[in-house]
């Protein structure tokens, strides 16, 4: 896999998405969009996130900004946190992580010694001519909507 960068083309996708919608690169050809990546559905740091970029929607919704949350949750957790947290954004379900490996983010991580893959907390904002803007590894959940807002400004 050759390594993401901003300036390259994005990798394409396809996912089942909460609210029995299907997203995909194609469908967004020609918009701007976020594609974020979070470990896993309901968990204090992804609630935060998801919190945080829900307030941010009609901000984001102005600027044309389409936002896709990423985790390898199956449908049910993910349909189920995107209600409890009245979640106006899709949550794409990627089980066998074939999108996360696309935009590297199925990674090796390591919590109390013991080593497992998982997902690294990533966005990647995408221009409408489907090119990688912006990439943000390691995202902070408190501060990102306020960096993608920024960021999506700058979109023109």
């Amino acid at each position: 896999m050759s390594e993401l960068a901003e300036g390259k083309k994005a990798p394409a996708f396809k996912m089942a998405a909460s609210g029995g919608q299907e997203v995909s690169s194609a469908g967004l050809k020609g918009k701007p969009y976020l594609l974020y990546f979070y470990p896993k559905a309901d968990t204090p740091g992804c609630t935060k996130q998801a919190c945080g970029v829900q307030e941010a929607l009609p901000q984001l919704g102005k600027l044309g900004l389409t936002v896709i949350g990423v985790s390898p949750d199956a449908m049910p957790p993910i349909e189920k946190f995107a209600k409890k947290y009245g979640l106006e954004f899709p949550l794409a379900s990627d089980p066998e992580h074939e999108t996360a490996e696309a935009y590297g983010v199925w990674v090796e991580k390591s919590m109390y010694g013991k080593k497992y893959m998982g997902m690294e907390r990533s966005s990647f904002l995408v221009g409408a001519d489907g090119k990688i803007v912006k990439i943000w590894r390691k995202v902070k959940p408190e501060a990102h909507a306020a960096e993608v807002l920024a960021a999506a400004k700058t979109l023109g």
